[in-house]
């Protein structure tokens, strides 16, 4: 698979890192041309503009801080840029100062990408730091890491889902992008937990006590 990403920090490092260890072909596109090639190198993989980026391969992974996005997108021609039409992994964090959402009373952050954009989005690795997804691969005691994806377009989904079992994970379909808003906020709840020093593994007894 090809994979444009969108982004020169240290996401899109280590999800490119490992896609490309997976044997796809990554471009990584950003403001700085500098620190794309830099990332490129290290990975054997290719740099370019961030509109080359936006418009390579079978999907794009938007990896930047959700403050730099709505300026990255106006740069792309918004609705009517590359990313009209494409699969769009969205694995940004709109959360500010005391781990709240920064996009208050509005839409959540991936249904902004997609009106913005007219991409496929489908929201996904954003519920984890880098840290994680550098591991190789994300497996622990309780076995493979599962991955939620939230996305209303069915072969979106499925490339997403490609792209989580190849870094050693399981894809974790969580309804469509309305629920996007959900896993961006329980993402901001997780971060406020691990930031404080708790372990949100605490708060869930095992699956077999809630469904019996």
């Amino acid at each position: 698979m090809r994979i444009g990403i969108i982004g020169t920090g240290n996401m899109a490092e280590a999800l490119g890192g490992r896609w490309a260890a997976a044997g796809h072909r990554v471009l990584f596109g950003g403001r700085s041309t500098a620190r794309a090639r830099t990332l490129a190198d290290r990975t054997g993989q290719s740099a370019g503009t961030l509109g080359e980026a936006a418009a390579f391969g079978d999907a794009v992974l938007l990896a930047l801080p959700y403050d730099a996005v709505a300026g990255v997108l106006a740069a792309l021609g918004a609705a009517d840029g590359p990313l009209r039409g494409r699969v769009v992994v969205d694995c940004t964090n709109a959360v500010g100062a005391g781990f709240r959402l920064t996009t208050g009373t509005g839409p959540g952050a991936a249904r902004t990408i997609a009106d913005a954009t007219g991409a496929r989005v489908v929201k996904a690795f954003n519920h984890l730091p880098d840290s994680v997804w550098r591991l190789p691969p994300p497996a622990f005691a309780e076995g493979p890491l599962a991955v939620p994806l939230c996305g209303d377009d069915a072969a979106a989904l499925e490339t997403v889902g490609t792209l989580v079992r190849d870094l050693g994970c399981v894809p974790l379909p969580a309804g469509g992008l309305d629920r996007a808003a959900y896993l961006e906020a329980t993402t901001a709840f997780l971060i406020g937990l691990w930031h404080t020093g708790h372990d949100p593994r605490t708060l869930l007894p095992p699956f077999e006590a809630v469904t019996a």
